[in-house]
């Protein structure tokens, strides 16, 4: 009946270590928080940012993430401040996590063109189990279907713990590029008796913008090569694909999946989106091409930014220069 829920019941019960892998967005810029520490304050003013995700939404048990950060420069500490939290849901909230981190990140100017951007992040999160909505073998009539109650002992509940994540950031007018690795103590998220320790999460992503156009009427346009390379775990996955935009309009194409090593194809993904000085929103579609084509439905993203503006002073600061989606 609802197959994802006896994936969940058989991890529960045949293994007490369980190798969780995070959240997934696809408009990671668009999420920059999220993505690396390190992009705590880079747009100087302050910044608010909102995502929703929801991946397969054709399955009885699709994941729904959402996130809400607010960041901006702090001169007096010569750094970054940031707040995100995140709220990811599997299985019809089967499985719920909560999370809430803050971030500092501090920027150093090596030569005139080009910057450093160090930043760390400290989490706390829970994580729960409702039994209440699992399903079992033993519930099931051969005529009526689930109609019994179940004989299986209720394990599960919650757990709280914190969690410690870094990244480096390097950007110049046309090129960037960052390392960040979360989960850096690797905590404890097990729901039932044993340790299930949450892997590190090594992130690696570049790109570049590039003009094609001088400003003409406010109507720049740009293109910008980018590639994301993320490990946790036996989890690999790189992302390939291109920005261009003229003017507000921002679109974009991608291919998410691993091309050496065990090959896989997972996505395709289509973006689209718009950009003042003021606000930003974008959509995205992943076209699933793995085996779980056409059942998933594919997964939908929509972000929201919302620039606020500041007194800029006229100590130097230089902003990167990167993708909004």
């Amino acid at each position: 009946m609802k197959k994802s829920l006896f994936c969940l019941f058989a991890v529960l019960t045949v293994s007490t270590q369980l190798l969780a892998q995070d959240p997934e967005f696809t408009q990671f810029y668009a999420n920059p928080l999220y993505l690396n520490p390190a992009f705590a304050g880079t747009a100087r003013c302050p910044r608010l940012v909102m995502n929703y995700r929801n991946q397969w939404p054709s399955l009885s048990g699709s994941f729904v993430t959402t996130s809400a950060s607010y960041d901006q420069h702090v001169e007096t500490i010569q750094g970054g401040l940031g707040l995100i939290v995140m709220n990811d849901r599997a299985a019809q909230s089967t499985l719920s996590t909560t999370t809430f981190s803050g971030i500092y990140s501090y920027q150093q100017p090596i030569t005139r063109k080009f910057s450093i951007k160090a930043g760390f992040q400290a989490t706390y999160f829970q994580k729960s189990l409702d039994w209440s909505k699992l399903t079992f073998g033993d519930m099931i009539d051969p005529r009526k279907g689930f109609i019994y109650e179940t004989n299986d002992i209720p394990r599960g509940g919650n757990i709280k713990n914190v969690d410690f994540s870094a990244g480096i950031l390097g950007f110049s007018d046309v090129f960037y590029g960052g390392f960040a690795v979360h989960h850096l103590n690797e905590p404890n998220e097990s729901l039932i008796v044993g340790t299930s320790r949450l892997p590190m999460k090594f992130t690696a992503h570049a790109g570049a913008l590039i003009p094609i156009q001088k400003k003409r009427r406010d109507a720049e346009a740009n293109i910008s090569p980018n590639v994301l390379y993320r490990r946790q775990g036996e989890f690999q996955q790189l992302n390939l694909g291109m920005y261009v935009n003229k003017g507000p309009i921002v679109a974009g194409v991608w291919f998410r999946g691993l091309l050496f090593g065990e090959t896989y194809r997972d996505a395709f993904i289509a973006t689209i989106g718009l950009q003042t000085d003021v606000v930003r929103f974008g959509y995205s579609y992943d076209v699933t091409i793995s085996e779980l084509t056409p059942a998933t439905g594919g997964s939908h993203e929509v972000s929201l930014t919302i620039m606020f503006e500041c007194r800029k002073k006229r100590t130097k600061f230089r902003t990167i220069a990167c993708p909004s989606f």
